[in-house]
């Protein structure tokens, strides 16, 4: 499970192939959004929820999966990159549960994410 006390979570990269560690679990009307990796963890970005990935032990073959539907979500922050500091975060509130807070480098598009949490979350 996230530890939900945490106030940082990852450096996360965008990996399309990330993707492929939760294909068992989707549903059958689920489809990917996008997904993101850090150095062994990752997040994946559904039609449904997040799910969020932390791999454990030293062989990597130990994974958690924490699944964050959506409709569970009473509110978020986004922060977008700048010219000089290309990450940007997105903070997610959660009923009853607390805060995540995603970290992402690189060229990650806010705006999409924003627009697809809205739709599923409004």
């Amino acid at each position: 499970m996230i530890d939900f006390n945490n106030k940082g979570f990852f450096k996360l990269k965008q990996n399309t192939d990330y993707a492929e560690n939760v294909a068992a679990l989707l549903l059958d009307d689920e489809t990917i959004i996008d997904a993101y990796k850090s150095m062994r963890d990752g997040v994946v970005f559904t039609s449904k929820r997040i799910i969020v990935i932390n791999v454990q032990g030293l062989t990597g073959s130990k994974k958690d999966f924490t699944s964050i539907p959506y409709k569970n979500i009473v509110a978020y922050s986004v922060e977008t990159s700048g010219t000089f500091d290309l990450d940007s975060e997105l903070e997610i509130y959660l009923s009853s549960i607390g805060k995540v807070k995603f970290e992402f480098t690189g060229k990650t598009s806010m705006v999409a994410i924003s627009k697809h949490i809205s739709q599923h979350s409004l």
